[in-house]
């Protein structure tokens, strides 16, 4: 079960890392001064990422509580 627990700690650190790089892009777009259309369809694909990186983050919190129940 420790091969679970930290396969699931390293997913949460990546969904987590994934969060910080949505925040870095949103805040890039932002600060790009793009027109309305542009930078409504830069930050609809950072919702993408976010959701993924989201999902990751909690399927590797699942994994390390599923491993430290069975422990």
């Amino acid at each position: 079960m420790e091969m679970v627990i930290w396969g699931g700690a390293a997913l949460t650190l990546l969904g987590v890392l994934g969060l910080v790089w949505c925040i870095v892009l949103a805040v890039r777009a932002k600060r790009s001064g793009l027109p309305d259309a542009q930078m409504k369809a830069a930050l609809q694909r950072v919702v993408v990422w976010n959701l993924g990186a989201l999902a990751l983050s909690g399927l590797g919190l699942m994994a390390v509580v599923f491993g430290v129940i069975l422990a």
